[in-house]
């Protein structure tokens, strides 16, 4: 495959993307040598970063079972990345067939395959936007007609937040969110952490700003405190694995980040 082939004109393909590095992780195949190569840098580093990234993936499709269980029938998925199997609009509607999902990326890439993975698929949308504009966001996901926060929402925060930056006020980017939400809403996040993590998740997150959106890792105190109003649900902010698993979790230590759901 070319990059030709699937990557939208006028895509810098000199640099890596960060949607690129974790479909590369999440065995996708929408990725060039420039992202495998610095993903290999970052894994010979950190050899969990590939079990975080797919144990992140899986927390959400869980998290997405027990929201549609709960009656939750309008899903934001902000930061969706480039689309694969079992996402969250898959997720969903095998539990509740007429549920919306409006998936929200500021990847090129990400939003082509997006739409072109969703043509047919009923109500479903993709917008352009970055997160750090919640205004052109809540704008766009009203215009899709599929979003209604006069009703209780999901806002789904899997695995983008860490790409926000301090001076980018990510607790204040949730804020807005949660404070446009009608009551029963739901607000998920997992996040990147140092929390007992060895010194080389530091270095290896550095390298994290070749992409243009570096890492940063927060600790759990500050990723719990963007709940606000919003009361984590069992068992609250955990590592990912943690987090309503399936199964036994052996060292649950070794994901460097936590994953929680809150209601409001």
């Amino acid at each position: 495959m070319t990059a030709d082939d699937w990557v939208p004109a006028g895509t810098d393909t000199s640099r890596p993307s960060a949607a690129r590095v974790y479909d590369y992780f999440l065995g996708g195949s929408h990725h060039l040598d420039v992202d495998r190569e610095l993903a290999g840098r970052v894994e010979a580093m950190t050899p969990d970063i590939g079990a975080t990234m797919r144990a992140n993936r899986e927390f959400l499709r869980r998290a997405v079972r027990f929201l549609a269980a709960q009656g939750i029938r309008q899903f934001l998925d902000i930061g969706s990345g480039i689309p694969t199997s079992g996402n969250v609009h898959e997720i969903a509607h095998a539990e509740a067939p007429g549920a919306a999902v409006v998936y929200v990326d500021v990847d090129p890439v990400a939003v082509e395959h997006s739409r072109s993975i969703l043509a047919g698929a009923e109500r479903t949308g993709v917008i352009l936007a970055d997160v750090r504009d919640t205004d052109l966001v809540l704008l766009g996901a009203e215009r899709t007609g599929l979003i209604d926060f006069r009703q209780p929402v999901a806002v789904l925060f899997a695995g983008v937040l860490h790409f926000v930056a301090d001076e980018d006020d990510p607790a204040g980017i949730v804020g807005d969110f949660r404070g446009i939400t009608a009551p029963g809403s739901y607000l998920l996040i997992s996040h990147a952490t140092a929390d007992g993590q060895p010194p080389e998740v530091v270095e290896a997150q550095k390298l994290s700003s070749r992409t243009g959106t570096g890492i940063v890792l927060r600790p759990h105190a500050e990723i719990a405190s963007w709940f606000e109003g919003f009361p984590l649900v069992e068992p609250g902010l955990v590592h990912i694995p943690l987090w309503r698993p399936s199964g036994p979790v052996e060292h649950p230590e070794r994901f460097g980040a936590y994953a929680g759901v809150g209601r409001s």
